[in-house]
């Protein structure tokens, strides 16, 4: 089972936690005057914004090129910027946004002030990107900005970090950033805005059952049935405590038979629930950077209780997916499915 890992962002210039692999061939093309991830179909110039391009390669799953980053660097490398293009199988921009905003503020404490947090233009198109910015972070010494954009079946992110008193050319690299993006197909790009909370009803909060399973059952993953990007408001369910923090539970505010899902942390990990096909309990599915684990049928949402032990790995029911899809790049998905002896 994935393990869950917050993203905490560097007291200097604000890496994500994943460490920063090898440059692989298959994640970025460079041109004459840009980088280019071309499974995505996204490109950046090499030097922006008073920013060039120091390194480039994948933050995780070496060769597959679906966990990509270029990191920038000002002239006197005060100020650091990563643009981030990745494949979670469950993108959604809003959602990066709020879990990446959670993460800086606890990261930097009491006195960050997130002074900016709204829809943004990209690439000359209004409305499609988030824009994030904290100033005051590491006691006062830090600005820290973000970009967010679903475009397709990726997410782009960028952070960006410099000297509070560079502030000015910290957004400047930011907004030149989003400015800059190149996208192939620019209808790929989704239009965008923080995610909204409303009040969530009362829900019974005992345990649930998991279905026997079956070797012959379907396993393949299935569109987890709620609105993303900003489109709706959603509600805070309750709240899942681990050994490694605490996370919402979410849903479609309004509606009591619609999908839950678990965001775990900023780069797309996402347990989720949903109505099973035939309209019978809740299928958990466990997203990731281009691969989703498929669980069982639960005749209910679990609790909170039970949510934290799979997420610390103590669920004896859920030790084992079931069955693993592996998505590629260009969208293909592989499903390697486990026997009833191999889980």
């Amino acid at each position: 089972m994935h393990k869950c890992a917050l993203f905490l962002v560097s007291a200097i210039m604000s890496l994500t936690a994943p460490a920063l692999a090898q440059a692989a061939a298959e994640a970025w093309t460079p041109t004459q005057s840009a980088i280019r991830a071309d499974a995505a179909g996204i490109a950046l110039p090499q030097t922006i914004a008073g920013l060039s391009l120091s390194k480039s390669g994948e933050a995780s799953h070496g060769g597959r090129a679906v966990d990509n980053y270029a990191q920038y660097l000002s002239q006197d490398g005060t100020i650091q910027a990563t643009l981030y293009v990745y494949m979670p199988t469950y993108a959604d921009a809003a959602l990066a946004a709020y879990m990446t905003d959670k993460a800086v503020m606890e990261r930097f404490g009491a006195q960050t002030r997130r002074t900016a947090y709204a829809s943004a233009p990209v690439a000359g198109r209004p409305g499609r990107a988030i824009r994030a910015v904290y100033d005051h972070a590491a006691d006062g010494a830090l600005t820290t900005a973000a970009g967010f954009v679903h475009a397709g079946r990726w997410i782009v992110k960028i952070r960006i970090t410099g000297p509070a008193e560079r502030r000015a050319a910290v957004l400047a690299g930011l907004d030149g950033m989003l400015d800059g993006l190149t996208v192939d197909d620019p209808t790929s790009l989704h239009a965008t805005a923080p995610a909204r909370f409303a009040a969530c009803p009362a829900q019974d909060a005992s345990d649930a059952r998991l279905a026997p399973v079956s070797d012959s059952e379907e396993a393949m993953p299935q569109e987890v049935r709620i609105p993303r990007d900003g489109k709706d408001a959603l509600c805070i369910r309750g709240a899942v405590t681990t050994a490694d923090g605490r996370y919402d539970m979410l849903q479609q505010a309004g509606r009591n038979d619609g999908a839950i899902i678990v965001p775990v942390d900023d780069s797309g990990t996402v347990l989720a629930f949903d109505p099973a096909t035939g309209g019978a309990g809740y299928k958990l599915s466990i997203h990731m950077v281009g691969q989703t684990d498929l669980y069982g049928v639960y005749d209910k949402v679990p609790s909170p209780g039970q949510i934290a032990a799979i997420l610390d790995g103590k669920d004896s029911q859920t030790i084992k997916a079931k069955a693993v899809a592996t998505y590629a790049a260009n969208g293909d998905v592989t499903v390697s499915r486990l026997s009833s002896a191999e889980r």
